[in-house]
């Protein structure tokens, strides 16, 4: 690309789903210098930069995987309308689902944009990335060839599979309305492989049982002999860069690597390069019954195509990311997938004095990272007992299971011979050879491990992960020697002192010190021993300094038997673990069971509630009845007290009052005076001075 072209906005839907979030970040990557080397180490021109603007819609609020220069959440179709007519170029990809729901807004924008093509300021580009599927069902012109090559010059021809019909059509649709060389409107079509690459979408799965090693055989479902058409998702974003930038005659494109490989091939690969190496023939119904795959995703891993394009291999400039294939470029796609994913190893090696907790750390540092704990006497036994398994279960009429087990009984009389001079002990090479196999099987080297107490000196840190071959050239057990990929990233150095821990020591019972060697004699022997070793000229701990993997030193001063302390100091100078967490379905469980508890918890809560509450008005209501009840007991009471009180004035007043008012009365009614107030007071003034 030069470097004065001119910016176009580009639209992508669904910048949320797998596809068009790459698409949209490969594009929004693409400078305007010829190198982006180059333009790193020279003065960026003034018109540098991004030679696409995305807009994009999603169904979430943000995407922060993708630098978007627009992003709608769920636009109605007169803004998105409005938003198309503003862009150079709109992509709609279809490819990833039989979503009726995509087709259906695809075809709206389409014809939404044709119908305003007299409105153009400028000519626009509609590109639909459609999928091979609507090339499922076409069959060779000579039923007698095989493994004939399709391309994009037999495209008329090609038959869609019933689930891709609506995916055809719209093809169609796109390829009519954008015909004719004075058209404000060019349209495109990209029928493009399955997609892999930056976490693998479909195939994810076979990623991730292999990477979790869970299974002895990673399951393939169906035949496995059929052809997949494949293709690199960013290697497809590279094509619509090219189509973009070229307008190419062709509008009809295939968008396929040169890989013609194998469903069984692919997965074959997946567990060689990540899991056990061994790969299971199952049915299409096992894999609905497992729920590793859905229907209709099960439709595009059945396809069998060999396609070849000649466009995008004569007319279009692509740096390809994985023109051969994945199987081809197993390391490297497994290499991005780890990335991707964050799914990256955890090595951790915990050395100190004997009885310092190394193992019960370990153990914890495993638990809580998902990684393997490697003891080097457990990892010999188990190396003894495979080697003698292998042996036993040999089949006779297998050449290569009879070669194996050859090989296996070699290995195991030279571990028993050296076992027979050196007092029941392996000699430190065959040690060496066994750990470094260890460490680097597909479990070590996917999720990582902690090495407990192992190796104690320089020189044994030296033979593990020197990157020299070892001087013995007669062994035997030789693994891989990925140097980089099993030496520990980080280094614990437990630290406490003699007295501590020779105290720890005799509070253990006696058979429990015994079986761990922890006697007052053998611990102290061993603590010279480890004292030795930690004052010697060059130590473990020297060693990692030098390959500047810089030792943390820990104390352990009190006795706690879950070394909380020793184990958060750890996690935080570690950091977060880099492992698969909960699936998709077990986080929907997760977050279903989660809400069911919070609604049987808000029930309880409110039933408690409305109980108390019931209770209150309960008691509330009885302490009213009482208080009614105790309310007409008083008023009786005062009433009695009341009428007792008052039964002397009564007869006061009839004996000595009434009578003489009475008098008074009567004789004030038969005379009627004016102010008869003031005549019976002086009548009763009377009376009383005449008694």
């Amino acid at each position: 690309m030069g470097d004065k072209k001119q910016q176009k906005r580009v639209f992508i839907n669904d910048v949320d789903r797998y596809s068009s979030k790459h698409i949209a970040k490969f594009l929004s990557t693409c400078v305007t210098g010829e190198d982006s080397e180059e333009a790193e180490a020279v003065e960026t021109p003034p018109q540098s930069g991004p030679v696409f603007q995305i807009v994009g819609t999603s169904s979430t609020k943000d995407d922060k995987e993708t630098s978007l220069l627009e992003l709608y959440t769920s636009p109605t179709r007169e803004d998105l309308l409005e938003r198309l007519l503003e862009c150079d170029v709109v992509l709609y990809n279809i490819s990833e689902s039989t979503s009726e729901q995509q087709v259906e807004d695809a075809t709206w924008a389409i014809t939404a944009l044709h119908a305003e093509i007299e409105n153009f300021k400028s000519r626009k580009m509609f590109i639909l990335v459609s999928s091979v599927m609507t090339w499922a069902m076409t069959k060779s012109q000579n039923p007698e060839e095989t493994n004939v090559l399709l391309t994009e010059e037999e495209f008329r021809r090609r038959r869609p599979h019933p689930n891709f019909k609506t995916h055809h059509n719209l093809e169609k649709l796109v390829l009519e309305l954008g015909k004719g060389k004075r058209s404000k409107l060019t349209g495109y079509v990209v029928a493009c492989g399955l997609q892999y690459g930056k976490g693998e979408n479909l195939f994810h799965y076979f990623f991730k049982v292999s990477w979790l090693m869970q299974m002895p055989q990673v399951p393939l479902f169906g035949r496995g002999t059929n052809h997949i058409p494949m293709i690199h998702v960013y290697d497809l974003g590279g094509v619509i860069q090219n189509i973009i930038e070229l307008r190419p005659r062709t509008k009809y494109i295939l968008a396929v690597d040169d890989s013609k490989n194998t469903l069984e091939e692919i997965v074959k690969m997946i567990s060689n390069t990540l899991g056990p190496g061994e790969i299971n023939l199952l049915s299409d119904q096992d894999a609905i019954t497992m729920k590793a795959f859905k229907p209709e995703e099960l439709a595009y891993l059945n396809i069998s195509l060999r396609l070849d394009s000649f466009v995008i291999k004569d007319s279009f400039s692509l740096a390809w990311t994985s023109v051969a294939g994945m199987v081809e470029n197993m390391a490297n796609i497994v290499e991005e997938y780890q990335n991707t994913r964050q799914l990256l190893p955890i090595r951790i090696c915990v050395v100190g004095p004997p009885a310092v907790g190394k193992t019960t750390v370990s153990e914890k540092l495993c638990n809580h990272y998902k990684i393997h704990h490697i003891r080097i006497k457990e990892v010999i036994k188990e190396k003894i007992t495979q080697l003698k398994e292998r042996i036993d279960g040999a089949d006779p009429e297998s050449v290569s299971e009879d070669v194996a087990a050859d090989a296996a009984k070699t290995q195991l009389e030279i571990c028993n011979k050296s076992m027979e001079m050196n007092a029941g002990r392996l000699a430190d090479y065959l040690v060496f050879d066994i750990l470094q196999e260890k460490l680097n099987s597909p479990p070590c080297r996917n999720q990582g491990f902690v090495l407990d107490g192992f190796p104690k000196t320089y020189e044994q840190g030296k033979l593990i992960f020197s990157e020299e071959d070892p001087e013995n050239q007669d062994v035997m057990i030789k693994a891989p020697l990925y140097i980089k990929k099993i030496t520990p990233e980080h280094v614990f150095a437990l630290n406490a002192t003699d007295g501590f821990l020779t105290q720890r020591a005799r509070g253990l019972p006696q058979s429990v010190a015994e079986e761990m060697r922890y006697t007052e004699e053998e611990l102290s022997s061993r603590l010279t021993r480890y004292r030795e070793f930690s004052a010697a000229e060059e130590t473990l701990l020297d060693y990692f300094d030098e390959l500047e993997i810089h030792p943390e030193h820990i104390d352990v001063t009190t006795d706690d038997p879950e070394y909380a302390d020793v184990v958060k100091k750890i996690t935080e100078l570690v950091g977060a673990p880099k492992n698969y967490g909960l699936s998709r379905e077990e986080q929907e469980e997760e977050e279903r069971k989660k809400e069911e508890e919070r609604k049987q918890k808000v029930a309880a809560e409110a039933a408690e509630r409305k109980r108390r509450n019931e209770a209150a008005l309960a008691e509330m209501a009885a302490q009213y009845d009482e208080w009614q009840e105790n309310l007409s007991e008083v008023q009786r009471q005062e009433k009695e007290l009341h009428d007792a009180h008052s039964l002397p004035l009564r007869n006061y007043l009839m004996k000595y009052v009434m009578p003489s008012l009475t008098a008074a009365m009567t004789e004030c009614t038969r005379i009627k005076p004016e102010d008869p107030v003031d005549f019976l007071a002086e009548h009763l003034l009377q009376k009383n001075q005449q008694e």
